[in-house]
């Protein structure tokens, strides 16, 4: 019989300290917590401990060569972990933390190869989240997390995603309610010149470009199709990634263009006798005529559908959808993170509306 989680309903706002003192004596224990950040919800264990990492990579499924970013609470925790703070790093840090940011640094010898994946470097960053905070705070260590979800899976938003995936697999959920970003943190490789970014999340390529002369997106943020990679330095970068148990098509284009592909699509899968899903946006799911569509929400407002993103996804595959079509949108700001997103849930099953 599996063993079911200990869930912790708290108050992501004034979160209560006896419960999140219960949890991080999980995490000092070796246990495994699942807990709410800004941007999804993140599965925890203690970042110094083997074992520990160990037993979340086989919690989620999830391979032995993609690293989990670790979560600090203050800086003193970054510099015990990486070799070197450079300048630059420390006026990123200084404008974007706490927040949805990732940095990637060489790493210090103090962190186990564990919980770097055997790389040369590590990913850090301080959630901008109570909860977040204050687990780390207690538990008085770093926190490698990873989200909270099987490998693969689209990344959960709510502590139900939470044990629709993980129930009898980890210790414990905070459930600090809906997360606010939807979409996990950007990760920016301060090792390498210039930075890079490795994969584009909750804070913008524009918004780091006002701070960071010179930056670059690396390939494979912005690519439509697959591409070899060789080692990989940050989560996400896998091909596979954010998938429901659905076939995923994305089709991209001017909007009045994609309405049409969407239309003859929807026409041809239900021809065939499969069960499609549309997700639509505020301005065309009045288009589409059927029951199976589904909002992400405005065009003119994509921080909405960055945070309905995972749960749509969630939702059609409980609903028993076989393949969902999805509409692309501006990949302007945190448009970036959800294109990303939505081709690598599609496996690059991208349509071209022309």
């Amino acid at each position: 019989m599996m063993k079911k989680p200990l869930i912790l309903k708290i108050n992501p706002q004034e979160p209560e300290i006896k419960k999140i003192q219960i949890a991080a004596d999980i995490i000092k224990k070796g246990g495994l917590v699942a807990f709410p950040t800004e941007t999804v919800y993140g599965l925890g264990a203690d970042a110094l401990n083997s074992r520990a990492v160990l037993s979340l990579f086989e919690a989620k499924n999830r391979p032995l060569d993609n690293p989990p970013i670790i979560h600090v609470e203050n800086m003193k925790q970054v510099q015990e972990l990486v070799k070197k703070v450079t300048y630059e790093a420390k006026m990123v840090m200084s404008e974007f933390w706490p927040g949805p940011l990732t940095l990637v640094f060489k790493r210090s010898d103090i962190v186990p190869n564990t919980t770097t994946a055997g790389l040369s470097t590590i990913a850090v960053r301080m959630p901008q989240h109570k909860v977040a905070l204050a687990l780390i705070s207690e538990s008085n260590c770093p926190i490698a997390a990873p989200s909270a979800n099987l490998a693969g899976r689209p990344s959960a938003t709510s502590a139900e995603h939470v044990f629709a995936d993980l129930n009898g697999r980890i210790d414990a959920i905070v459930d600090g309610g809906t997360t606010q970003i939807g979409v996990e943190s950007t990760v920016l490789d301060m090792s390498v010149t210039p930075p890079q970014i490795l994969r584009p999340g909750g804070v913008s390529f524009e918004s780091l470009k006002n701070s960071l002369d010179d930056l670059e997106l690396h390939p494979f943020v912005v690519t439509r199709k697959k591409l070899p990679i060789d080692k990989v330095r940050s989560p996400g970068m896998r091909h596979k990634h954010y998938a429901p148990n659905a076939e995923v098509i994305v089709v991209e284009g001017e909007v009045q263009m994609i309405v049409c592909k969407v239309t003859e699509l929807l026409r041809h899968y239900r021809f065939m006798g499969k069960k499609v899903g549309v997700l639509a946006t505020d301005e065309t799911i009045g288009l589409y005529g059927t029951a199976y569509a589904k909002s992400l929400g405005s065009r003119s407002n994509l921080d909405s559908i960055a945070k309905n993103l995972f749960r749509l996804l969630r939702d059609f595959e409980i609903e028993g959808v076989e393949t969902i079509i999805a509409e692309g949108v501006s990949a302007k700001g945190i448009g970036l993170a959800i294109m990303n997103r939505l081709r690598k849930a599609s496996g690059y099953n991208i349509v071209k509306a022309e």
